[in-house]
């Protein structure tokens, strides 16, 4: 049996609602010192993880809120484990406790080997420094020699692909090319044990796909451990050998993959059951709420299929009119959660410049040309560039088979996601 490197023992996160919590890591100690001499790393300066300091706003016992509770867990070294769940249920404050980003209340993390993270857009990253001047920042504080970096230097610019901007402050970074960097660094600079969080949807699909590729060859031929939390289940069904299953805080189940996705995706049926002003998986600043969600056929009374439009209808509240409201529709498989459309009403400019308080926003599509199976909708609404509310598994509609083609055969799902109209021609 593989050596354990991970061992999470009762891990609790309380949090007082309304109260901020500020936790210095020794890499956030470190990054605010870097402009006044960190700077010196790329000449030859190497450095230690050290401990950190707490300081926290004291507050009643009031309105506590347990991220997570009672999460005890078991990672081998080699293994790829895929961490699900629901928004809110705690799986990226479980990966900032395993990283040491955030304290626990209670438990126990033994952690065997040098850790790695890319937990959010530019972690570990400090703007004012340039992609080089960040690659031996994380290396030092990785505990690597400079000569170390040195060897792996061209390889992770190799693979990040923003050799052009190397030597360019990260604060003039896209997100893209900052997660492109961090990505890089985090797998190239040889720690033990990789975190992953959903960062990694910020990039192209290319660029995904070359990076499920890396952590791959990370865990199987160099033997490194990897966490990895996403909500892209083909991602966690080719990556991961194990998956646990975190809600409202708490593993509700672990084991094989292939089992813990399919309990996933049946938990995730039972939440259409629930009204969508009641579902407390809402994010953004709650400025808007959306109350209710409906896909019906143009074609009333009828069923979805590939050659159907639809219209997609949200109710919604808000305090005060919506300045510069932006919908954000994204259609997506429900097995896979793999993007079968996105509907944007930026891109047509389909709203108006004001909307009222409350009122229903309605999409309408042309053909669907899906192939049949079940289709999720998440859905997010903006205020400007303001998340007002975002809810993922906002509803759901099926589309069955139809005679497409005339010849009473039609590709699967698994086969295609569309339905294209094509002929063949022979000479």
């Amino acid at each position: 049996m593989s050596e354990i490197t991970i061992k999470v023992r009762d891990i609790g996160k309380e949090y007082r609602i309304g109260e901020t919590n500020e936790f210095q890591t020794m890499r956030e100690n470190i990054t605010r010192l870097v402009s006044g001499g960190v700077k010196k790393l790329v000449s030859g300066i190497g450095g230690k993880r050290g401990g950190n300091g707490h300081a926290a706003k004291k507050a009643s016992r009031d309105n506590i809120f347990w991220s997570l509770k009672d999460v005890s867990f078991n990672v081998c070294q080699g293994e790829i484990i895929g961490i699900i769940g629901r928004n809110g249920a705690g799986k990226s404050t479980l990966l900032k406790i395993i990283t040491g980003i955030t304290e626990p209340t209670e438990g126990r993390i033994d952690i065997y080997g040098r850790i790695a993270s890319l937990l959010e857009v530019g972690t570990g990253f400090h703007l004012e420094l340039t992609g080089r001047e960040n690659i031996y920042l994380n290396g030092a504080i990785l505990g690597m020699k400079k000569s170390e970096i040195d060897r792996k230097f061209d390889e992770i610019l190799e693979f990040s692909e923003v050799e052009q901007f190397i030597d360019t402050p990260v604060k003039y970074y896209s997100s893209g090319m900052r997660v492109r960097l961090g990505f890089s660094v985090a797998a190239h600079l040889e720690p033990e044990i990789l975190l992953i969080d959903e960062v990694l949807a910020v990039g192209d699909a290319a660029f995904q796909k070359k990076c499920l590729g890396k952590l791959n060859n990370v865990a199987t031929s160099e033997g490194r451990t990897v966490l990895f939390v996403s909500h892209d289940m083909t991602a966690i069904l080719s990556l991961c050998q194990r998956a646990i299953m975190l809600e409202q805080g708490r593993v509700i189940a672990e084991g094989h993959t292939d089992d813990i996705v399919e309990k996933y995706l049946q938990s995730m049926s039972s939440t259409y059951e629930i009204p969508l002003d009641q579902r407390t998986d809402h994010a953004g600043d709650e400025s808007v709420t959306i109350v209710s969600l409906k896909v019906e056929n143009a074609e009333a009374g009828t069923p979805i299929k590939p050659s159907s439009r639809i219209n997609i209808k949200f109710d919604y509240v808000s305090d005060k009119p919506i300045k510069y409201p932006r919908m954000i529709v994204k259609i997506r498989d429900f097995r896979t959660r793999v993007n079968l459309a996105r509907l944007d009403s930026e891109i047509q400019l389909g709203l108006p410049e004001t909307l009222p308080p409350r009122g229903t926003i309605t999409c309408s599509t042309g053909e669907l040309l899906l192939t049949p199976g079940r289709c999720v909708i998440d859905v997010e609404l903006k205020r400007g560039m303001v998340t007002a509310d975002r809810i993922e598994h906002a509803g759901y509609f099926d589309i069955e088979t139809e005679n497409v083609y005339g010849t009473g055969k039609i590709p699967t799902r698994d086969e295609s996601v569309s339905l294209l109209k094509y002929e063949w021609q022979a000479e």
